[in-house]
């Protein structure tokens, strides 16, 4: 493990050709949660997002805490592959509910980074089966001048759809300067609607934090975030 999760016991790592399945002691089914990389990630980049030790410290995380954590590569190579990566997403989705360990009907999102705005059509039509969608670090909205399909994949507007939906988000005190604003914004929106938002703050963090090295305050939010899910899972 990266010294991120120096703490982290490893867990059975069941993989296959799409995805990895991070199983929990209990037996099944158990609530998902499904961890959704950011990006854009060249597509000749090694190790794959799957296999970097955060990810792989976050699915263990997930199943000591009773979770079945997935983990896997989606095809967001540069910032017009949006489609491409949503397909693969709601593709890991209906191939997790299906699993004997899962159960189908507690499913949860929790997007990084360039991944956020892959939630927004999740937050739009909140599908009997997700329980909750989670942030970290997020971009959640395009920049103006992008040519692609901004209403599907603008979670600022999408936030107030549905805003009995738990969400999380973990925000950095280092964080992208574009990505700030959306994030601002979501808060905003989702606040002004009423909607079940939990914030964390990590204000000594920068973005991508589970690659500096131990931080002791951030690797307290990560579990204080796992916690929620957790609860938001399990209500």
């Amino acid at each position: 493990m990266a010294d991120f999760f120096e703490d982290v016991a490893p867990v059975r790592r069941v993989r296959d050709d799409v995805m990895d399945v991070h199983h929990p002691e209990e037996a099944g089914p158990r609530p998902a949660v499904i961890f959704v990389h950011g990006g854009p990630v060249p597509e000749d980049v090694e190790p794959k997002p799957r296999d970097w030790e955060g990810f792989i410290g976050y699915g263990a995380l997930a199943a000591a805490a009773g979770l079945v954590g997935i983990t896997f590569n989606h095809r967001l190579h540069t910032d017009m592959h949006y489609p491409q990566a949503a397909d693969d997403v709601a593709a890991v989705i209906e191939r997790t509910r299906q699993l004997d360990v899962v159960d189908g009907d507690r499913i949860a999102l929790w997007c990084f980074s360039g991944g956020g705005p892959i939630a927004a059509s999740y937050l739009r039509t909140a599908p009997s089966w997700l329980r909750a969608v989670g942030f970290t670090y997020p971009v959640l909205a395009p920049p103006p001048d992008w040519p692609g399909d901004k209403p599907r994949f603008n979670a600022v507007e999408a936030v107030t759809e549905h805003p009995e939906l738990p969400k999380l988000l973990v925000r950095v005190g280092d964080e992208y300067e574009f990505f700030v604003p959306t994030q601002d914004a979501f808060v905003k929106e989702a606040r002004e609607a009423g909607a079940d938002l939990e914030v964390i703050e990590i204000p000594d963090a920068a973005h991508g934090f589970e690659g500096h090295g131990p931080n002791p305050a951030a690797r307290q939010a990560v579990d204080r975030a796992v916690d929620w899910m957790v609860a938001a899972l399990n209500k």
